[in-house]
């Protein structure tokens, strides 16, 4: 059975992010990184909604949200053109479930990471 993780009128759906962190006290991050960058699968029902949870969330495990970037719901980004694989699928299916927000990618940054160009 297949769900449908886009949205449709007053119906939740799962929003790409990419949630960069500054450093706070026990954030959890490596000893030396500066910061990092989170790629987070979040419901709502508007992408608006689905970033409040997810700098919420973040918040209340220590975690610093510097800047949230989203790519739009699951058929915004096959509208764009984006491959989906399977993996990153289900992660979407399993927010969806539970209503919640799933870290998926983790990328600590070190030093200059993003003045030298090793960042998008």
């Amino acid at each position: 059975m297949s769900k449908n993780l886009d949205t449709t009128k007053n119906q939740r759906a799962v929003y790409t992010l990419e949630i960069n962190l500054g450093r706070s006290r026990d954030d959890g991050l490596p000893k030396k990184a500066t910061g990092a960058i989170l790629i987070c699968y979040s419901t709502g029902i508007t992408e608006d909604e689905a970033v409040r949870e997810a700098v919420a969330t973040l918040r209340r495990l220590n975690m610093a949200p510097l800047d949230v970037v989203g790519y739009g719901s699951i058929q915004d980004r096959l509208d764009d053109g984006h491959e989906i694989d399977d993996e990153e699928n289900n992660l979407m299916a399993r927010a969806l479930d539970e209503n919640s927000v799933i870290v998926a990618h983790v990328m600590p940054l070190y030093g200059n990471d993003i003045e030298a160009g090793k960042i998008n």
